[in-house]
């Protein structure tokens, strides 16, 4: 009896325990919340996003999948940060390199809000890069990353290519080294000059016609930051659901531990930071 009482006594223990950190995790009842965790395998899905390559992730009608790139930038990235715990979403960040460089406490508070931490390049070149540039810009990102986050294994197998300039040998060289590209979905064109109102009617009217998918954002915009609380709401009331893609336990980048170190896995190449600039 005394043993059963224990036992019962324990249970609920746990049970308070693990209903306080819910209600510690999400404090409003009334957020929209993740629906469900993604986790996704790099070598089954090296390619992902309808914009460029016509297929995306295996998404339920109405899921989204929200991501920001260019980051982290304060003040925009904390108002970013704040909507989606406001709502107890997650998100995928695709960090600049040199951003991370410059603000490595914002890049550990993005991991410590548990969003994934994927990667664009070190310096964002507007352009379709070399293969010897590519190679040299992804790495570094990485790099930076990892540094910042003081973990390879912080660091997500995701990449998307800063304005979706995309080359087969990048993507080739990318899955050669077990990370996935990302592409998009649907564009919030938070980068034109449009209003945030505006904004949040295109974003919706698109997620209307593709019925969901990978959201593209940038956490660096003033205006993506005013108007996201307002777009979370909007994706509730119509009845979208938010998915946290994550990549599958046991599954990091084969070269990860080397660019932790700040050593170039590809043979012929040397990353030295000055200054937040890559040189080869």
């Amino acid at each position: 009896m005394a043993w059963g009482i224990r036992c019962l006594t324990a249970l609920t223990l746990v049970l308070v325990f693990c209903t306080g950190a819910a209600a510690q995790q999400c404090a409003n009842p009334k957020a929209l919340g993740v629906s469900r965790v993604l986790p996704i395998d790099p070598r089954s899905r090296p390619l992902v996003g309808s914009f460029d390559y016509g297929i995306t992730l295996p998404l339920a009608p109405r899921e989204v999948v929200l991501t920001f790139d260019d980051g982290p930038r304060p003040p925009y990235t904390n108002r970013v940060l704040k909507a989606l715990a406001d709502e107890c979403v997650r998100a995928t960040f695709f960090v600049l390199g040199r951003q991370a460089l410059a603000f490595p406490a914002m890049v550990r508070q993005l991991q410590g809000a548990g969003h994934t931490i994927g990667t664009h390049t070190q310096n964002h070149p507007m352009h379709r890069m070399s293969p010897t540039r590519a190679t040299v810009e992804i790495e570094a990102g990485i790099a930076s990353t990892a540094s910042a986050l003081g973990s390879r294994q912080a660091v997500a197998p995701f990449f998307r290519f800063p304005g979706l300039y995309r080359t087969s040998a990048a993507e080739a060289y990318l899955r050669s080294r077990g990370v996935m590209v990302w592409s998009i979905d649907v564009d919030s064109d938070d980068y034109r000059r449009i209003s945030g109102q505006a904004m949040v009617e295109r974003i919706m009217s698109n997620l209307e016609k593709s019925r969901g998918g990978i959201l593209l954002m940038h956490d660096i915009q003033p205006k993506t930051a005013a108007m996201l609380p307002t777009l979370l709401r909007n994706l509730k009331q119509r009845g979208f659901r938010i998915v946290h893609a994550v990549p599958r336990k046991g599954e990091p980048p084969r070269n990860l531990d080397l660019i932790a170190r700040g050593e170039a896995p590809a043979e012929g190449f040397e990353i030295v930071f000055t200054s937040g600039v890559v040189r080869r």
